[in-house]
């Protein structure tokens, strides 16, 4: 396991996936033709949390400009910056089904806080992250 630090915030804005895990292609899908950039030329995350027992999963994108949001009729969200708990998924895209183990050993690591969503970050096509942020010390 690694450890990542976002420096600032992350100002995000996306759509809430209602049929999940099976919406979360058209979800991005949809962020990507709105924006015009694909995973690469722009950051995509997937900011997951359980919710009164139901996993509430967000798609969203990162302003490239502050205020970048107010362009599009979508929820706004923020990663919070700190450190973070990551451990990185080569060729995601096949092995979608085995993202949770990752998060579930992720979240064995005594440091990290429970109570903070888990945020992937599709680096691209190939590479993605997965992160929970750590306690602070």
């Amino acid at each position: 396991m690694e450890e990542y630090n976002f420096e600032n915030d992350v100002k995000v804005f996306g759509i809430q996936v209602n049929s999940f895990p099976s919406g979360i292609s058209d979800a991005f899908d949809e962020l990507i033709k709105k924006t015009g950039d694909c995973a690469g030329a722009r950051d995509y995350y997937g900011i997951s949390e359980f919710t009164n027992g139901k996993m509430v999963y967000h798609a969203v994108a990162a302003e490239k400009f502050k205020g970048e949001s107010e362009n599009y009729n979508y929820e706004k969200l923020t990663i919070e910056k700190g450190r973070y708990a990551s451990a990185t998924v080569f060729n995601w895209r096949g092995k979608t089904d085995c993202i949770k183990d990752v998060f579930n050993e992720i979240m064995q690591d005594q440091r990290v806080d429970k109570t903070k969503p888990a945020v992937e970050w599709y680096k691209n096509d190939n590479k993605m992250m997965c992160l929970v942020k750590m306690k602070d010390s």
